[in-house]
């Protein structure tokens, strides 16, 4: 199937985080279902460079960016998710 136009999913986390591991994995399935790869980038390494990152998201990890925009915390809204990624 093909879509219209190509997202940008990106799990915001940090290392030894076991909700993040899980939405990694939960954003790995639903992505590959529309031929994408979701991205993560750990808050704490992005602090050095990006401390705003850290300081708006760093305490309701994780955090699901679509398009570089915050989509959801905590859990991930699989079916909105995936409304949204159909469009």
């Amino acid at each position: 199937m093909t879509y219209p136009r190509t997202h940008e999913v990106t799990l915001l986390t940090r290392a030894g985080c076991a909700l993040c591991d899980r939405a990694l994995e939960q954003l790995r399935t639903i992505c590959a279902e529309f031929g994408l790869t979701p991205g993560a980038v750990d808050v704490d390494v992005a602090a050095g460079t990006d401390p705003a990152l850290r300081a708006e998201y760093g305490d309701r990890l994780p955090v699901v960016l679509l398009d570089g925009r915050e989509h959801s915390y905590f859990d991930v809204d699989e079916t909105r998710l995936r409304s949204d990624l159909g469009r």
